[in-house]
């Protein structure tokens, strides 16, 4: 199979966006329509939630589990489930994933916080997570052979600097592929994570330029609650 050429690489490169644009699309469908409310379990939201997917112009391949994760749950790094299900509260924070999102034969991911109420730290996490990712993104773009194991340093240090931990034994992935979520026989240069030393500007199997997402996971330890910012790193 010949290597892809500039056309290909633009038209993947737009679908992946396009994609990206679409799960936020979702996302404010889901704000606006308040199907994130106080006293709904999460498989509940997760239940209205799918006739949106439905609607969505990008496809959704099923996941296995529930789309929103609330309280502890949030804790939780992306991959591993809540072992039960959870009622939201009125003052609450809840993480709402959507992916894998696939269009043009490529998987993207995306993932966003909502917090319900006034509590100043689950705020002020929320605040946090976009200004992690545009700092950790502006690092990435100014270094142009920073490897996944730098990125993941770069991520713990923002996150330490804001107050935070970062979540999670990786903080991003591959576009394109959906790598297995849990670290047992994951291809550790598939992330953005301590034991990937390999550049992330590169060339992938099929000769494809490496796109990946990453993944701003935060957590409050102590108090026992987590938010995500996830997005396209390298594209948008």
């Amino acid at each position: 199979m010949a290597a892809p050429d500039r056309m290909d690489e633009r038209l993947r490169a737009l679908g992946l966006v396009e994609a990206q644009r679409s799960a936020q699309a979702l996302f404010a469908g889901i704000t606006d329509r308040g199907l994130i409310t106080p006293g709904r379990s999460e498989y509940e939201v997760t239940d209205r939630i799918a006739g949106l997917h439905r609607q969505a112009s990008v496809a959704v391949a099923p996941w296995p589990g529930r789309l929103v994760r609330s309280g502890r749950h949030t804790l939780l790094p992306c991959g591993q489930e809540p072992c039960s299900d959870r009622v939201i509260d009125a003052d609450d924070i809840v993480i709402a994933r959507f992916g894998p999102l696939l269009l043009g034969g490529h998987g993207t991911d995306f993932a966003r916080t909502l917090v319900l109420g006034d509590d100043p730290d689950m705020l002020r996490l929320h605040e946090d997570l976009p200004k992690v990712f545009a700092a950790a993104r502006e690092v990435y773009q100014a270094d142009l052979g920073i490897s996944g194991r730098e990125m993941h340093e770069v991520l713990q240090a923002l996150a330490a600097k804001a107050g935070w931990s970062l979540g999670g034994w990786q903080a991003g992935h591959l576009v394109g592929e959906v790598p297995a979520p849990y670290p047992r026989g994951a291809r550790t240069e598939a992330y953005i994570a301590p034991d990937n030393g390999r550049p992330l500007r590169r060339t992938v199997q099929g000769g494809w330029q490496a796109h990946w997402l990453l993944e701003v996971h935060l957590v409050d330890e102590r108090r026992g609650f987590g938010g995500s910012f996830k997005q396209l790193l390298t594209l948008g």
